[in-house]
């Protein structure tokens, strides 16, 4: 069969033309896989429930009884230790859940601010 003269470079244009296109769709357009899209929404999804839940924690600390005691406990443990000391401490056990979650005693242990000064750990209280 006869081709026409123009097809073969015709179809390298198309070929490269759409490598092209391809690599800066990907490297500079923002173009992603669906496995990457997934993995972000999934990271986005546990952030906002993170940042939903430190109110109920925040509420938790301000309601304890023992509140005075357990900021005290957080405050002498190192600073890598203090999100498990106000795990220990229960606050960031949710309601209707088992076990504490990590992710959210940080947040909360950030919204507290205990390295500040205990007023101002008690104003984040208060005010959350």
């Amino acid at each position: 069969m006869n081709s026409p003269e123009w097809l073969k470079p015709g179809i390298y244009g198309a070929l490269i033309g759409a490598v092209f296109v391809s690599v800066v769709g990907f490297t500079w357009g923002g173009w992603v896989t669906g496995g990457t899209s997934n993995d972000r929404a999934m990271a986005l999804s546990r952030d906002n429930v993170v940042t939903s839940m430190v109110p109920v924690c925040l509420d938790m600390a301000q309601s304890d009884p023992a509140r005075a005691d357990k900021m005290e406990m957080i405050r002498a443990a190192s600073t890598y230790q203090r999100r498990d000391a106000l795990m220990d401490a229960g606050w960031a056990t949710m309601p209707g859940t088992d076990a504490p979650n990590r992710d959210i005693a940080q947040a909360c242990l950030a919204a507290l601010d205990v390295d500040g000064s205990p007023e101002s750990a008690e104003n984040a209280i208060e005010e959350g």
